[in-house]
């Protein structure tokens, strides 16, 4: 197993420089970028979107200086002063270089706009995104893994076809759909006001004692769990029930049955270890959709202050150093949960040997 995950390490580094070269290159073609974004707020415009809409196609086929002079009435000299304080003075491929350098040291520079450094930014809004995803993901597999089980052993009976049906609705609802329409019923909406607005905590929250901090915590975070955790949910269900009757029609549990062993042995003494392969192997993917997608969705409805949230806000106010060093950690983060999840393969079942698999 060493040499597997020694393997796997290795390719830690290129796949992350793969990422983040993808993504460089992809912001090289995007209109507008940070001296655009403070160039319409010195005119007052308020966002480069606005001042891109604006212009023609020909804007984009001039210079560097034209584009951002022209219609402006700015001085160059200007235009170049901004441009070595952001570092465009030097090529792309310079720069990614030196980004790169950096990020290996874990310098992400600092904000273009919120004058602190990207590495607090990230170390400030972490918590948040990883808390919102691992209550998500845990939630989603103590409900769904005893469900799916008993769905399994029910196949075809009164209580499969109606939770089936209650699955195949929670899968069809979008995330952010939910999420808002739990806001309008139960956060102040048109209806009741049982839960807070935003936030994962209240303004008093430094004044409650150790209980009431617990409870107000949960009190915030019930319903961003609530809308991340349902298409997660329906997904996971389905997926153990499929696993458990892929297993119980096998050979090995007709020849236990003929033995006379019963059948919760049968069921929690082999069906489980050898059906919940395929269910931890979808954990990774679970928790990163619900940490990449649903944090920036849930983050943003229910105004949490997250990973997601300054990932989407750097991106629309050009804040560069932010995007990409979120983009890092994100890209870290699933590659580790991909270790991670090979090493909870061997825990289940010692019988695996990576060792032997080609990388």
């Amino acid at each position: 197993m060493g040499p597997y995950i020694v393997r796997r390490l290795l390719l830690v580094l290129p796949t992350l420089v793969g990422i983040m070269l993808i993504n460089f290159v992809l912001t090289q073609f995007v209109p507008g970028g940070p001296i655009e974004q403070i160039l319409s707020e010195l005119e007052g415009k308020g966002d480069v979107f606005e001042s891109i809409s604006g212009s023609s196609s020909e804007t984009f086929e001039r210079g560097q200086d034209e584009r951002y002079v022209g219609g402006r009435g700015l001085p160059p000299e200007f235009i170049k002063q901004l441009e070595i304080e952001f570092g465009f003075d030097k090529p792309p491929l310079q720069r990614f270089i030196s980004m790169m350098l950096s990020y290996l040291r874990f310098d992400f520079g600092e904000s273009y706009f919120r004058s602190i450094s990207v590495l607090d930014l990230v170390w400030e809004k972490l918590p948040v995104s990883i808390t919102l995803g691992l209550w998500s993901t845990l939630i989603a597999y103590i409900i769904s893994i005893p469900l799916g089980i008993r769905k399994a052993i029910k196949d075809g009976s009164t209580f499969d076809t109606w939770t089936s049906a209650a699955i195949i609705v929670a899968y069809a609802i979008p995330g952010f759909l939910f999420a808002i329409l739990l806001l309008v019923m139960f956060a102040g909406g048109s209806y009741f006001q049982w839960f807070p607005l935003r936030g994962l905590t209240s303004d008093n929250f430094n004044d409650l004692n150790f209980v009431q901090k617990i409870l107000d915590y949960f009190w915030h975070i019930f319903l961003p769990v609530l809308a991340s955790t349902i298409s997660s949910f329906a997904t996971l269900t389905l997926l153990t029930k499929n696993s458990f009757l892929d297993e119980i029609k096998k050979h090995y549990v007709t020849t236990a049955r003929a033995k006379g062993i019963s059948e919760k042995k049968i069921l929690y003494g082999h069906v489980f270890r050898n059906a919940m392969l395929i269910v931890i192997a979808g954990f990774p993917g679970l928790f990163l959709g619900v940490f990449l997608s649903g944090s920036l969705i849930i983050e943003t409805i229910f105004s949490l202050d997250g990973l997601g949230r300054l990932a989407f806000e750097a991106t629309v106010a050009r804040d560069y150093p932010v995007v990409f060093g979120t983009l890092y950690f994100f890209g870290l983060i699933g590659l580790a949960v991909g270790i991670l999840s090979d090493l909870m393969y061997v825990f289940v079942d010692p019988r695996i040997d990576f060792e032997s698999r080609q990388t």
